[in-house]
C-alpha cells in the first residue's frame, strides 16, 4: 500500500521496535516508524538461548561447588572418622595434608555436579510441564496451574514429584562420581588408620595420594565397574527425597519472598540458601541416610572384595548419624545461595542477548 513498507526479518534476527502508525503532513497520510538496524544472532548465541537452563546450571555449579568444597570435605571426614569437633578436623587436615588437602578429590565433584545439575534441571523442568498437564484435569484449573503461570494451591505437588523424578534419575550418573570423591577425601585417613596412628602425621610424610582418576581406576580394578555403584541403594533414597524437597522449598521460597516489584537478588539468595538447608534438616530422614551411605562406602573401601562387611544398625535419631550436620548445613546454605544467585543471573543475561 502507498506510504507503507514491508520488512522481512531474517532467521535469527531480533526486532528491536514494532512498527507504529504516525501522523503525516497535510494530507493526513500514514507511515511507519523506521526499525532500528537488526542484529542477527550468531550460532553460539542461538544455542545458548535455546539451552539457557542447561548453560546456567552447569556454569553455576562449577562456581558454587569450588567455593564450598572444603566444607564438604570436612563433613565427609567427620562422618567417617572420629574427631573432637569441627576445628579439630580442620587442624588435623591442614597439618597432615596442607591447604590443598581441603580440595582433595574436588575434580570428580566439579565434573559430576556440573553434569548432574545440568541433567537434573533439564529433567525437572520437563517433568513439571508433564506432571502439571496430568494433574490439572484431576484437581482442576483452580487448584493447579502450569509452570510459569500464576500460583495455585496444589502446585507444590508437582514441584515435589518432579524433583523426585529428577533426583532418582540423576543417581545413575552421580553415584560413581560421589563414591570416587569419598575415596579421595578419606584416602589419607584410611592410610593413617592402617598404620595404627591417628596422631603422628610424620609417618605419612612419604605417602603419595592416588588422586581422583587413580582412585576410580583402583576401584574398577579391585571391584569391577559395578564397584563404582557401591551404596547405590542409599544414594538413590537420599537423592530422590532430597531433590524433591530441594526444588519444592526453592519454588516455595520464591513465591514467599517475591514482592510486587518482582523477585530480587536477595530473595533468590535467601530462597536458595533455605532450600538447601531445609531439604537436609526439616525432614530428619535425609541426613542420617547420607551418613549411612558414607559409612557404608567407607566400609566397602576398607575391606577386601568379598569380605563380609560389619553390620551396623541404622537408627534415625542416633547422635552418631548426625555427626558433621552443622558443617553440612553451613555448606549447603553457601552452595545454594551462590548457585541460585549465579543461575538466575546467567539466565537473565542470556534472555537479554539480542
Amino acid at each position: 500500500m502507498p506510504g507503507e513498507r514491508a520488512t522481512l526479518n531474517p532467521p535469527g534476527a531480533v526486532a528491536k521496535d514494532e512498527p507504529a502508525p504516525i501522523s503525516g503532513g497535510s494530507g493526513g497520510g500514514r507511515g511507519l516508524v523506521m526499525r532500528r538496524p537488526q542484529r542477527i544472532l550468531t550460532g553460539s548465541e542461538l544455542f545458548v538461548k535455546k539451552y539457557r537452563t542447561e548453560v546456567a546450571a552447569s556454569a553455576s555449579s562449577c562456581v558454587s561447588t569450588f567455593i564450598a568444597f572444603p566444607l564438604d570435605s570436612i563433613k565427609t571426614r567427620m562422618q567417617t572418622y572420629k574427631f573432637r569437633n569441627f576445628w579439630d578436623c580442620v587442624a588435623q587436615t591442614h597439618k597432615t595434608e596442607g591447604t590443598k588437602g581441603f580440595w582433595r578429590g574436588s575434580l570428580s565433584p566439579l565434573a559430576s555436579v556440573t553434569l548432574v545439575r545440568t541433567v537434573s534441571f533439564s529433567i525437572y523442568s520437563k517433568s513439571k510441564v508433564t506432571l502439571s498437564g496430568i494433574l490439572q484435569p484431576v484437581f482442576g484449573k483452580n487448584a493447579i496451574s502450569p509452570p510459569n503461570t500464576s500460583y495455585k494451591p496444589l502446585n507444590p505437588l508437582y514441584w515435589f514429584l518432579s524433583g523426585a523424578v529428577a533426583g532418582g534419575a540423576i543417581t545413575v550418573i552421580a553415584c560413581p562420581f560421589e563414591f570416587t570423591k569419598l575415596s579421595s577425601q578419606i584416602e589419607l585417613l584410611m592410610a593413617r588408620s592402617r598404620m595404627g596412628s591417628m596422631a603422628d602425621p610424620s609417618r605419612l610424610a612419604g605417602y603419595e595420594p592416588k588422586g581422583t582418576f587413580q582412585s576410580a581406576k583402583s576401584i574398577v580394578q579391585n571391584r569391577g565397574f559395578g564397584g563404582l555403584y557401591s551404596g547405590f541403594h542409599l544414594h538413590f533414597i537420599r537423592d530422590t527425597l532430597g531433590t524433591a524437597m530441594y526444588f519444592s522449598f526453592y519454588e516455595g521460597g520464591k513465591q514467599l519472598f517475591t514482592s510486587s516489584s518482582g523477585t530480587g537478588p536477595l530473595a533468590i539468595a535467601t530462597s536458595g540458601g533455605l532450600c538447601g538447608l531445609l531439604s537436609w534438616v526439616l525432614v530428619s530422614t535425609v541426613y542420617p541416610i547420607d551418613s549411612a551411605k558414607s559409612i557404608y562406602q567407607r566400609d566397602i573401601l576398607t575391606h577386601r572384595p568379598g569380605e563380609a562387611l560389619p553390620k551396623r544398625p541404622f537408627r534415625f535419631f542416633n547422635r552418631r548419624m548426625y555427626r558433621g550436620l552443622g558443617v553440612s548445613m553451613a555448606r549447603t546454605c553457601i552452595v545454594n545461595s551462590v548457585f541460585w544467585s549465579t543461575y538466575e543471573f546467567i539466565k537473565r543475561k542470556v534472555d537479554s542477548v539480542a
